[in-house]
């Protein structure tokens, strides 16, 4: 056991679990069946950053890196690339993205820095026109996640020029088609629904709001909210299911104020 381990370390172990007489689980993956593995530990990491526990933040980074360490040793068996590409790679992007540090452009302003780069890596790509930028947005990605950032490419693009006014409007309109929502067919409801999620999207993006961190902090008020509710239940005796957080609280001081 060393007293500290290091990067190349953690690449003979990977390489000793994936060799033939390694690991039995080890060796049968494949860059899809990993997929899933790599997606939870990011989300884990955010879930670590949210919860601010340090420990467990470094832990979950290092599953993350380790899932990284595995992409790039099967690649290598492959030879496609190895972990020497890929931080290569990454560490020239850098530098390359961010010419006001590495070179004598001087300092600039962050939206400067912002277009900047988007100026850059439209470059590198190598994209020929806008619509090639919007499709270039994974759709393998959380729908949320993937709407957020096709709607910020757009208007970065001037492709959608839409202002918070028109969105509010048109949202206002959707809301009479939702409140009648029984009446159109399964494809028609799903086009409102999404159709408004769009829009949703839309305004977090004026509002330089993150509308998964909204979302994420909206369904953690759903649940403490019954959270509340079984707790006033427990705390006011026998009541009905349907009874609503305020009646509950009610009852609980009627019977507070009787005792």
């Amino acid at each position: 056991m060393s007293d500290k381990y290091t990067l190349d370390d953690l690449k003979d172990v990977v390489r000793r679990l994936t060799a033939d007489d390694g690991c039995p689980w080890d060796r049968i993956q494949t860059h899809d069946t990993l997929k899933r593995y790599l997606i939870e530990e990011c989300y884990e990491v955010i879930d670590a950053i949210d919860n601010e526990d340090n420990e467990n933040m470094c832990e979950e980074l290092g599953d993350v890196l380790f899932q990284i360490v595995f992409h790039s040793e099967l690649a290598d068996k492959e030879n496609a690339f190895d972990m020497s590409d890929v931080i290569d790679g990454v560490t020239r992007k850098m530098i390359s993205r961010h010419p006001h540090i590495f070179s004598d452009q001087g300092e600039k302003s962050i939206s400067e820095i912002n277009e900047s780069w988007e100026s850059i890596k439209k470059e590198e790509k190598g994209y020929k026109n806008n619509m090639e930028i919007l499709r270039s947005v994974p759709a393998s990605l959380p729908a949320l996640m993937r709407c957020e950032k096709v709607v910020t490419k757009a208007y970065k693009n001037n492709m959608d020029n839409e202002s918070l006014e028109d969105i509010a409007l048109r949202i206002e309109e959707k809301s009479k088609l939702i409140k009648n929502l029984g009446s159109y067919q399964k494809e028609e409801q799903e086009e409102i629904i999404g159709n408004f999620l769009l829009d949703l999207t839309k305004i977090s993006h004026f509002s330089r709001l993150n509308e998964e961190f909204s979302l994420t902090n909206a369904v953690k008020t759903y649940i403490n909210r019954f959270e509340d509710i079984e707790t006033a239940r427990t705390a006011a005796g026998e009541i009905d299911e349907d009874t609503d957080l305020e009646d509950v609280k009610a009852n609980k001081i009627k019977k507070e104020e009787i005792q």
